[in-house]
């Protein structure tokens, strides 16, 4: 039974996406001794892109970007990669 979005309850429920920049894996000492102004490197480099995901799902990949006019300075994503999500269901 195919019902559109409109129709569905759930259609309007909001979800919360994770945005994964990188991976670090300092080890405990040093993770230890980590301060204010410390720099932990990540995996990537700035230009790579980012994976969205809802819990541990993947749904999608993009690029950060930086928002302007009255949103300047706010970060947000440009889709390049989205998953089927209705696969699966």
């Amino acid at each position: 039974m195919d019902r559109s979005n409109e129709e569905n309850p759930f259609a309007q429920v909001p979800i919360e996406i994770t945005i994964s920049v990188g991976r670090a894996r300092p080890l405990v000492r040093d993770l230890l001794q980590l301060r204010q102004d410390a720099i932990l490197p990540l995996d990537r480099r700035v230009e790579d892109p980012v994976e969205l995901y809802i819990g541990d799902r993947l749904i999608a990949r993009g690029e950060l970007q930086e928002l302007e006019g009255d949103q300047a300075g706010q970060l947000a994503v440009r889709l390049t990669e989205v998953a089927n999500l209705r696969s699966g269901l």
